[in-house]
């Protein structure tokens, strides 16, 4: 395999090197070596990136995300982890929905005020109890 630096990695990955960085002090990423100054990485790194990005992108922290590798550095996601998230993210779904639609009737509401609009009324009772709809 190919050792590629971390501009490049960077640029493939669509990460800063910063952000690169930050993963090798959590110990998500290791450099293959060095190269000078510069930091060299497997060209595995991108595909171990990709599922980095991707927990990330669906609400998993780091420390979640960290769990989702072998101590060899492969990938070995917990099935009921993954579930789970996809429960949560099926409630949140749900909940922006009513309120993408109490939005849109509140915009469109023929009554003269928000504050007349029984809808929108209710929304803010919602907001005021800490749930949406």
């Amino acid at each position: 395999m190919t050792d590629l630096d971390i501009a490049e990695v960077a640029r493939r990955s669509g990460l800063a090197a910063s952000t690169l960085r930050y993963y090798e002090e959590r110990g998500l990423i290791a450099p293959s070596g060095r190269r000078g100054l510069r930091r060299q990485y497997d060209e595995a790194v991108l595909e171990r990136l990709a599922l980095i990005t991707l927990g990330r992108t669906a609400g998993f922290s780091l420390d979640e995300i960290a769990r989702m590798f072998a101590p060899d550095g492969r990938p070995d996601i917990d099935r009921g982890m993954l579930a789970a998230k996809a429960d949560e993210l099926e409630a949140r779904i749900r909940e922006l929905r009513v309120l993408r639609d109490s939005l849109r009737h509140a915009a469109a509401c023929p009554a003269p005020t928000h504050l007349e609009c029984p809808t929108f009324r209710r929304m803010l009772r919602a907001a005021g109890a800490g749930r949406s709809g």
